[in-house]
């Protein structure tokens, strides 16, 4: 009778296991989502990977660079294709999708494109054009089916708009940049003002993270390029040179431009339509 009792004991152990570690790996990523909240934001790849599935939309925001390139590019009637590498490999990818391959500032380049705004602003309609980056790029291509949308701060109010068309559960990525010691995430000053002046033009409840965003917005609005030429990317920038790229970057709401993700293109939505 007692190792009867005590194999009952046993399996029911078992069982009260199996289903808490079943309720831990369901619950988890609940914690993380934001799916309380209609309007989300977090950081870089992860926040992909928790807030894409669960949303109407998602907006990818790298303001020095690659938004900011993506939206003078596809205004000017050009077409801007995703690649996450800065090697070798991305010359094979831009021939197999006919495109001209851009650098990473005036590297692996022949027709002077790079992912510097300044060098694309002259950009003609109907270039197709390769644009490796390891922040905006990289996520883009991490992102699945979800309806995917590029946002910069030339282009945020429209953005906004246009992503209320899919639904009302939005998310917004802001990208930051990458440590060079180790590849971590490093959350850039930049992409989290132009998550929050995305955000700011939404309807809906908003999650925390996604409320810090709103509120380091406005607070800094009033001088967009003196702070983006004082913070951490953009001092990187200025000091390679590239300061017009910092101010190309920190126009505010001048463009209807909005940056629509198609078969690993992005191109201006009023074009596609």
């Amino acid at each position: 009778m007692l190792a009867k009792n005590l194999y009952e004991f046993t399996c029911l152990t078992y069982i009260y296991a199996l289903i808490f570690i079943i309720l831990s790996f369901a619950i988890a990523p609940m914690i993380y989502n934001q799916s309380e909240f209609n309007l989300r934001c977090e950081w870089g790849v992860q926040g992909v990977a928790q807030l894409a599935p669960i949303s109407d939309v998602i907006v990818i925001v790298d303001v020095l660079s690659f938004s900011t390139c993506v939206e003078i590019v596809t205004n000017n009637g050009a077409i801007i294709f995703t690649y996450a590498y800065k090697d070798e490999s991305a010359i094979d990818y831009a021939k197999s999708v006919q495109a001209e391959l851009a650098s990473h500032r005036q590297r692996w380049t022949t027709n002077g494109y790079s992912l510097s705004p300044k060098s694309v602003t002259q950009i003609p309609a109907g270039t197709r054009l390769v644009l490796p980056s390891p922040n905006g790029s990289f996520l883009t291509l991490h992102i699945g089916n979800t309806p995917t949308l590029a946002g910069c701060l030339r282009n945020c109010q429209a953005v906004a708009q246009f992503a209320q068309k899919y639904g009302d559960k939005i998310a917004v990525i802001p990208a930051g940049e990458r440590w060079k010691e180790d590849g971590s995430l490093r959350p850039a000053f930049e992409d989290l003002i132009g998550a929050g002046a995305i955000l700011s033009y939404l309807r809906g409840s908003l999650s925390p993270e996604a409320e810090v965003a709103v509120t380091t917005f406005q607070a800094f609005r009033q001088g967009l390029l003196g702070y983006l030429k004082k913070c951490s990317s953009g001092k990187e920038l200025i000091a390679k040179g590239f300061e017009s790229d910092v101010e190309l970057s920190a126009t505010f709401n001048i463009s209807d431009c909005v940056l629509l993700l198609g078969d690993n293109a992005y191109v201006n939505s009023r074009v596609q339509g």
